[in-house]
């Protein structure tokens, strides 16, 4: 067997299934657009799911329907019934972000043509001996109805050269695949490769090791055929065509051909690992603990990087979440293992990028935008790092269990996920209650899972009387706002009654403009039209009532004025966008989008806040071209290779069909494909305004616009408080220099208050020394600022550790009687230090107490809480823990 490099691997697979008619397909993003049922794109089938349930006839592509295909496909498991997070870097075939080589029948051929070939490709074009091979099949299932799989048992028998002895069968656990809890499943039948040496194999049979985690007896390739869809209540149909799906893991077959043992000392991992070796100056390879951290962030690197460029970005919600879960993961790693307590790994960003540009572009497509982010990123998180970690030894020390305050507290103040915690607590041999914890977490906000949701759920479509069966639906609304319509289905739903029409000018809500309203009338029946939603039937119309006679020619009518406000708004966006990137740079894409007739919302992603001159620069371009009164040109029915080919703008990761639509204003500035509605010619826009400019998440932007009426009313009011600004300030030439002189004044009185205070707390300070308390040789100085903050406290606790070097314990509070708060403060002479009194630890327990919380260094710490009511009793759990430290 000779060796192959990964990019001829998968050239091999892929030329294989091409020689077989199956089309090379490119692989979807790891941020799925279409299937919000999903966190991650987490496996091939994914993007293919429509076929299998029968909602599409095959795959499409430049007007041909192909029943085959085949392709390599980035996945991400990190969450669910599919997390392989804990077990990455500590063995060697386990990532979150893997490559899945994969070939589909739709409907095409099943058992005997995909067994046949896996058998083909891997003894004869790659040689892998067959006497290591095995081959498993699904055992059956008596609750679900399914009998063992004995079709499969023949096939691998009569089409391949299988060993019988080394055909084995598993229950569902093993042999039965499903993507989720519902959806497209089947039994499947793996092939497990046994890469120990001849004399171990003699000593113990391979068929007792398939199946039981041992990495030298492994699986290779999933064979999946697919013949049932499982619905809510675990109920299985059948579907009306039966497919294949079948996944290799691609990292797996490299080092198996590559002669390797571990998935990592292939060509795929090896110069993630140099760089990661030479920026933290440890050799890989030589010792066990260094060797797993620079495993963990060689993989960890792939998984953050495809996901930002495919459309994530790091947050405290649902997928943005996990990839920051992820990202400090590896950060902590590199700090605790490899000593790299400064940004390192968007360093790895540009070798990952040169490494799979030819297979997965898009990285390198963005990459500087996808280092920014991460970077970003790192300087947050690094910045309560060492923190956190220094606060997680103390909670830890003399304990077998973290509590689920303690693992809060890390999560809300220092940003630790829990599992990064339960992975910290795991080296030290400490359990963690994470019931404790996860009690807590359900006091905040609930985090959202995904963005996004189905238009119409199958729940939605229940109680259907169809009317008129087999009517295909037309959308009109490009070219009118009124059209006669028949009523092909309504549903009877309290909440939510609502009626599929066979044509409808009602543009339903899609690609972030929001739905129509208007009426449907007939023979004097008026229905008002509150919501339109897609549907796979046609568009759904959501209405106050059904009708009592749904028969006949009904006139659908759309709110003329509210949609030309809609229009006015999506096309400012259009324009808007084009702006963004002549101003801030091509990196600029897409986050997400909202069009609504009083403004326009617009998520993009920048690696920092838009200053207002470059908001101004934008502002006067997307102006000029209203000005310009540019008409619109609308073309559809484009293919989508000539749009590509046309320079015409797409949202990454969308899933466009293969003839789209595109709208141009002026082919020089915004050309995308799109399919909303639009102005005639930009001059109906009237003004376009910003209103604010923010931040959304790591790494993307959010502006907020207006334009027409809206826009002339903000301008109107800027107006009218201008104009009451001149009559406050009693002058007409210089309102901004008489508002600027002011803010000066109060900043300069400010100042003036502070120091006067600082003075006071000064003298307040030697008196509370003086009148200190005596601890078993301890000086306890005590004291409460009726008014104040952090930093005066801060000053205060510095100030008692020049005026009393040794030997003492300072505790202030101040009270903020605006906000009801109360602060602390706890230093610590350095010689008590070494007797064992920390102030983090003290004033970690007293914050407690107050309803808060705090830490910071053994020398000084402070903390905040909402009780001020309770100071009493904190500075007398200060002399108890003073004292039990001490004795």
């Amino acid at each position: 067997m000779k060796s192959r490099s990964s990019d001829q691997i998968r050239q091999d697979f892929l030329h294989f299934f091409k020689e077989k008619d199956h089309l090379v397909v490119e692989g979807a993003p790891v941020v799925p657009r279409e299937d919000p049922t999903l966190l991650f794109t987490n496996a091939g089938m994914n993007q293919f799911k429509p076929i299998f349930l029968g909602e599409e006839s095959g795959y499409q592509k430049d007007g041909t329907v192909w029943n085959r295909a085949v392709n390599t496909q980035r996945c991400i498991r990190v969450s669910g019934k599919h997390n392989d997070l804990e077990e990455v870097g500590y063995d060697t075939y386990h990532h979150t972000l893997f490559e899945m080589l994969g070939n589909w029948s739709f409907g095409d051929y099943f058992k005997k043509e995909a067994i046949g070939w896996a058998w083909e490709l891997l003894t004869e074009r790659w040689e892998l001996d067959p006497d290591r091979l095995y081959a498993t099949v699904f055992e059956g299932s008596e609750p679900d109805g399914i009998p063992m799989d004995q079709e499969s048992v023949d096939l691998w028998k009569s089409e391949t050269g299988i060993d019988p002895d080394h055909i084995l069968a598993f229950g569902k656990r093993d042999n039965f695949w499903e993507m989720g809890e519902v959806g497209p499943c089947g039994p499947c039948s793996e092939v497990h490769v046994d890469l120990r040496d001849d004399e171990e194999r003699k000593r113990v049979d391979g068929k007792t090791l398939v199946n039981r985690d041992d990495p030298r007896v492994m699986e290779i390739w999933n064979l999946v055929f697919i013949q049932y869809n499982r619905k809510t209540g675990g109920v299985l149909d059948k579907l009306p065509a039966q497919h294949v799906d079948t996944g290799m893991g691609f990292e797996r077959i490299c080092a198996i051909l590559q002669g390797k043992t571990s998935n990592y000392d292939t060509d795929l991992f090896e110069p993630l690992l140099k760089k990661i070796s030479e920026l933290a100056g440890i050799p890989y390879g030589k010792k066990e603990e260094s060797d797993i951290a620079m495993r963990v962030i060689a993989d960890h690197i792939r998984a953050v990087s495809f996901a930002i460029a495919d459309g994530a970005s790091p947050s405290n919600e649902g997928r943005g979440y996990v990839i920051r879960r992820i990202l400090r993961r590896a950060i902590r790693y590199g700090w605790d293992r490899l000593n790299l307590q400064k940004p390192f790994f968007y360093r790895l960003v540009p070798v990952l990028a040169t490494q799979f540009e030819k297979v997965f572009p898009v990285l390198k497509e963005q990459e500087d935008y996808v280092v920014k982010v991460i970077r970003a990123e790192e300087k947050s998180f690094l910045h309560t790092l060492g923190q956190g970690i220094e606060l997680f030894h103390q909670m830890a020390e003399g304990r077998k269990e973290l509590s689920g305050e303690d693992a809060f507290k890390l999560h809300d103040t220092y940003g630790f996920p829990i599992d990064l915690t339960e992975l910290m607590a795991r080296e030290k041999g400490l359990d963690v209650d994470r019931d404790g914890f996860e009690a807590l977490m359900k006091q905040q906000k609930e985090r959202g899972r995904a963005s996004g949701r189905f238009a119409a759920s199958e729940e939605e479509e229940k109680n259907w009387t169809v009317l008129i069966p087999s009517e295909e639906f037309q959308f009109t609304g490009y070219d009118e706002l009124e059209s006669e319509s028949r009523i092909v289905a309504i549903r009877r739903e309290q909440d939510r009654p609502a009626i599929l029409l066979d044509r409808s000018p009602f543009y339903a809500e899609s690609g972030g403009q929001v739905p129509d309203v208007g009426t449907l009338e007939s023979d004097g029946q008026v229905l008002r039209v509150k919501d339109v939603q897609k549907s796979p039937r046609g568009f759904l119309h959501i209405v106050d009532k059904l009708p009592e006679d749904p028969s006949g020619i009904w006139m659908s009518r759309v709110d003329a004025s509210r949609r030309e406000e809609i229009t006015r708004h999506h096309t400012a966006t259009h324009l808007m966008h084009a702006a963004l990137q002549r101003i801030l740079g091509d990196h600029v894409a897409q986050k997400g989008s909202l069009v609504e007739p009083g403004r326009l919302r617009f998520d993009f992603s920048h690696y920092e806040a838009v200053s207002s001159a470059q908001l101004d620069e934008v502002e006067a371009l997307v102006n000029e071209k209203i000005r310009e009164n540019i008409e619109r040109l609308e073309e559809r029915d484009v293919p989508i290779d000539e749009a590509r080919e046309r320079g015409a703008m797409m949202l990454f990761g969308e899933k466009y069909g293969d003839r789209v639509r595109i709208i141009t204003f002026d082919d020089q500035f915004s050309v995308e494909l799109c399919g909303g509605t639009h102005v005639r010619a930009t001059g109906e826009i009237g003004y376009f305004r910003f209103l604010n400019e923010s931040s959304v998440a790591s790494g993307v932007r959010r502006v907020e616009a207006v334009v027409g009426r809206p826009a002339d009313d903000l301008i109107r009011n800027e107006k009218r408080q201008v104009d009451q600004l001149h009559k406050v300030l009693d002058r007409t030439d210089d309102p901004v220099g008489e508002i600027q002189s002011l803010i000066e004044e109060k900043k300069r009185l400010e100042k003036e208050l502070d120091r006067v205070r600082q003075k006071e707390a000064a003298g307040k300070l030697d008196e509370w020394i003086k009148s200190s308390l005596e601890l078993d040789g301890v000086a306890l100085i005590t004291g409460r600022l009726d008014a104040g903050n952090m930093d005066t406290l801060k000053q205060m606790g510095y100030d008692s550790l020049e005026k009393k070097p040794e030997g003492a314990v300072t505790l202030l509070s101040a009270t903020d009687s605006e906000s009801g708060k109360v602060y602390l403060m706890v230093s610590v002479t350095p010689d008590l230090i070494e007797r064992g009194l920390k102030a983090g630890e003290i004033v970690g327990e007293l914050g407690k107490v107050v309803g808060g919380g705090g830490g910071g260094q053994p020398g000084l710490a402070t903390a905040g809480g909402r009780f001020p009511e309770k100071l009493d009793e904190a500075f007398e759990k200060a002399k108890l823990l003073i004292n039990s430290k001490l004795n």
